[in-house]
């Protein structure tokens, strides 16, 4: 079964500095029919204005994944990291016992675009942790780059959940299978361009959830358009 999610009925938020889309409920935005799909709680694309960002704030039991499109997000937590991430980079936080972080804009004259993602975690109570990594853009190219996990790894994020994430960008007329374990759930979201899932076709911030699907025919519609995809138990 698959379940769609057109970029128009996001929630949306204008702060001036921060114009924000909110896949599933955040902050003022509150839709019950929307809030998370399995441990998948957040995803929001943000569009920071430069030398503006999200002052010191605290969290506690949640895995916090964020995700570059464009520009530069300085971070700074209570763990002692003072970081820079840009594209093709992943930052991965593990909030935990609790952790107090800030997010700004690392430009004063560029935007930043990017994807924070929320997973619930699968322990709480865990010790706060901190993860970045830069990839090679090629890895994506054509193919599902995995870049979060409950194993980790080498170029890959470790968390506390039984879900897994890729990316990749999709050429036009080009095909990608992702094959479904059996009770294992996908949530597809379209970064950029578009795509067609299963014979159905979703554009820039559209997604899909699947449930009982054995497998996922991505093809894309586009000449370069990104996705990224859940497997979420």
């Amino acid at each position: 079964m698959l379940t769609f999610r057109k970029c128009n009925e996001r929630g949306h938020a204008q702060h001036g500095w921060l114009d924000s889309y909110h896949t599933f409920s955040f902050a003022d935005y509150y839709d019950p029919a929307h809030m998370g799909f399995r441990s998948l709680r957040v995803i929001n694309e943000d569009r920071v204005a430069p030398g503006r960002g999200f002052g010191a704030h605290a969290h506690r039991d949640m895995e916090i994944i964020s995700y570059v499109l464009s520009g530069s997000l300085a971070h700074k937590d209570s763990m002692g990291h003072q970081e820079m991430l840009g594209p093709n980079e992943v930052q991965r936080m593990s909030a935990g016992t609790g952790v107090v972080h800030s997010e700004f804009n690392g430009s004063e004259t560029e935007p930043v675009h990017f994807l924070q993602i929320w997973i619930q975690p699968a322990s709480t109570g865990t010790p706060s942790s901190y993860e970045q990594f830069k990839f090679d853009p090629a890895e994506k190219q054509g193919r599902l780059r995995l870049i979060a996990s409950p194993i980790g790894g080498d170029g890959v994020a470790r968390i506390n959940q039984d879900a897994k994430i890729y990316v990749s960008v999709v050429e036009e007329g080009r095909e990608l299978a992702y094959t479904l374990e059996r009770e294992r759930h996908a949530w597809l979201q379209v970064i950029s361009g578009g795509v067609t899932v299963n014979g159905a076709e979703l554009k820039t911030g559209d997604a899909v959830a699947a449930s009982d699907e054995d497998e996922l025919v991505i093809i894309g519609n586009d000449d370069m358009s990104e996705i990224m995809l859940f497997d979420l138990a």
